[in-house]
């Protein structure tokens, strides 16, 4: 199924412009020309809204307030597209619930990338509901909401990224990983790291794990994995 998205502008030629990329890009798209139009389309469940600001009958702001007024779209990413470039504007556009902003004129490129990271983290929400905020493994308990590890009881310091790639692995005990998973799960697509970052975060993380380093074992060409826990071991 297509990814479907909700493009509002008042300018027919922006619009045309804008759908035209977004279809070869394979997405799915509603167009509206106006507010009024928007809110009607908005049925039709799109997976992210493109919305101009400046529009005849309700504004963009006015019509954010309102899609995110419907409990459905709460959490559905809305990219405003935007002549302003003040601070305030933006500002005004994510207290009401935007998660984005795009300046006028519109690089179609830079669209495209700006959609995808949105649809990327709109997909990494929904999973993280499904993801425990406690782990209990044999000596650590990883309290994911207060970034805290214990081992033996002990409280031990992880800086963030240590922290959310133990987290994942403990997550996803006996479940190798690769580097690339690792990399697009815990660092996120949109940020540049290279692959040598996930083996010098293992290490530091295997020192602070003391004698239970070997609980993250090393799969020879492919890449790590938390062992399952022997009641021994606990």
């Amino acid at each position: 199924m297509k990814t479907k998205i909700l493009l509002v502008d008042d300018e027919k030629d922006i619009v045309e412009f804008l759908e035209y990329n977004l279809l070869q890009e394979g997405f799915e798209v509603i167009t509206a020309h106006d507010g009024m139009e928007a809110l009607k389309k908005v049925v039709e469940n799109p997976d992210l809204i493109i919305l101009d600001i400046m529009m005849p009958q309700l504004n963009g702001y006015e019509v954010c307030k309102k899609i995110r007024s419907i409990q459905e779209f709460k959490l559905t990413p809305i990219i405003f597209l935007t002549a302003k470039s003040s601070e305030i504007d933006e500002i005004r556009g994510l207290e009401i619930g935007a998660n984005d902003f795009i300046q006028k004129p519109i690089s179609p490129k830079k669209l495209i990338a700006r959609v995808k990271a949105n649809l990327r983290k709109d997909v990494k929400k929904s999973e993280e509901k499904t993801i425990p905020t406690q782990i209990a493994v044999g000596p650590l308990h990883i309290d994911r909401n207060k970034y805290i590890v214990k081992i033996d009881g002990k409280e031990k310091i992880f800086p963030r990224k240590e922290f959310e790639l133990l987290f994942y692995l403990a997550s996803n005990l006996d479940k190798v990983f690769d580097r690339d998973k690792l990399l697009k799960d815990v660092w996120g697509l949109d940020v540049y790291v290279v692959d040598r970052t996930v083996d010098v975060h293992i290490r530091k993380i295997r020192e602070k794990l003391g004698k239970y380093s070997d609980l993250i074992e090393t799969v020879k060409g492919i890449g790590y994995k938390f062992k399952i826990i022997e009641k021994s071991k606990a």
